[in-house]
C-alpha cells in the first residue's frame, strides 16, 4: 500500500519535482537578485565597507543631478535608436535576398549568419579596434583610393558610429528570423496581384510587409532590449571615450559597481535602466494594435 501510494504521488506531483532544479535555479540566481538590487538601491551599499545605511531616493536623486550621468543616458539612447532601426533594415534586406532561389543559397545563409555568432565575443571586438585604428585596414584603404585618413576612434563625431556598426554587423539571427516570416506568406498573394499588374516593389510594401509585421514586432523588442544592454563592444573598443561620447550607461553600472564599489548607485542606474526598457517595452505592445497585423484578428 505505502508503495502504490508513494506512486500515486509522484505521478501527480513529478511535473513539480521535474522543475524543481530549475525553480531554484531561477529563485536564488535570478528573482533574489533582482529584489536585493532593488533594495541596494535605496542604500548607500560599498563592497568593502560596513553600514550600509537606507537613504531612499537620494541615488536616483544623485543620477537625475550628476551631468555625467544623465549624458550616459543620452548617449545610450542615440546608440539603441540607431542601431535597432538599421539592424532591422539591414537583416530585411538580407533576408529578402536570400528568400530567392538562387544557387549556393544555402552556403550563403550559412556565411550571412557568422557574425551574429561571433560578434557578440571579446576578439571581435579588439579586431574591430584595429581595423578602425589610425592604420587600421579601413584607413589603409581610404588612402588607396586617394582620401585623407578618419581619425575614427579619436573622434567623438566618429566613434560611436563604429562602434553601432560593429551591432548592426550582427544582424544574423533577425535576418534567420525574418527569413522564417518571409517564407511563411502565401504565394498566392503575389500571384494575385502579378496578375493585377503590381510591382515588385509594391508586392514587397503592400503584401509582404504586411504579413511579416508579428516577426518585425518580436524582432523590435528583442533587439530593443539587447541594446540597451549593450557593453563589450564600447567597453573594450572605446571604454567610453573620447569625451563620453561612447560611454553607455552599462559602462558606467560597471564602473560604479566594480571600480569605485558603489553598489548603490549602480544599483540605482541598473533599475532606471529597467525601468526605461519597460516603459519602451509598453510603449511598443500599446502600439502594435495600430501597425501589427495578425491572421486571425480583423484590422
Amino acid at each position: 500500500m505505502k508503495q502504490t501510494s508513494w506512486r500515486k504521488f509522484w505521478k501527480a506531483n513529478n511535473g513539480y519535482a521535474y522543475l524543481s532544479i530549475w525553480l531554484i535555479g531561477f529563485f536564488a540566481f535570478k528573482f533574489y537578485p533582482f529584489l536585493s538590487s532593488l533594495y541596494y538601491s535605496l542604500t548607500n551599499y560599498n563592497l568593502f565597507k560596513s553600514g550600509t545605511q537606507f537613504i531612499g531616493l537620494q541615488n536616483y536623486e544623485s543620477i537625475l543631478k550628476t551631468s555625467k550621468y544623465m549624458k550616459a543616458f543620452g548617449v545610450t539612447f542615440k546608440y539603441a535608436f540607431m542601431t535597432v532601426p538599421l539592424k532591422l533594415l539591414f537583416a530585411l534586406f538580407i533576408a529578402y535576398i536570400l528568400n530567392f532561389k538562387l544557387k549556393f543559397i544555402n552556403m550563403f545563409r550559412t556565411i550571412y549568419y557568422i557574425p551574429s555568432i561571433l560578434g557578440g565575443s571579446i576578439s571581435i571586438a579588439v579586431l574591430w579596434q584595429f581595423l578602425f585604428q589610425n592604420e587600421g585596414l579601413i584607413n589603409m584603404i581610404i588612402r588607396l583610393f586617394g582620401g585623407d585618413p578618419i581619425n575614427w576612434l579619436g573622434s567623438s563625431k566618429y566613434a560611436l558610429f563604429v562602434i553601432c556598426l560593429l551591432r548592426v554587423w550582427q544582424f544574423g539571427s533577425a535576418m534567420v528570423i525574418f527569413l522564417a516570416a518571409l517564407k511563411g506568406v502565401p504565394e498566392d498573394l503575389y500571384e494575385a496581384a502579378a496578375i493585377d499588374g503590381a510591382s515588385k516593389f509594391t508586392q514587397f510594401m503592400k503584401i509582404t510587409i504586411p504579413m511579416i509585421t508579428p516577426v518585425v514586432f518580436f524582432n523590435l523588442i528583442t533587439q530593443l532590449c539587447q541594446a540597451f544592454q549593450e557593453f563589450n563592444g564600447p567597453f573594450v573598443i572605446t571604454n567610453g571615450g573620447p569625451q563620453g561620447s561612447t560611454t553607455l550607461i552599462s559602462i558606467l553600472i560597471y564602473q560604479n559597481a566594480f571600480k569605485t564599489y558603489k553598489m548603490g548607485l549602480a544599483s540605482a542606474m541598473a533599475w532606471m535602466l529597467f525601468l526605461i526598457v519597460a516603459v519602451l517595452t509598453a510603449i511598443s505592445f500599446i502600439s502594435q494594435k495600430y501597425w501589427v497585423y495578425y491572421g486571425d484578428e480583423e484590422r
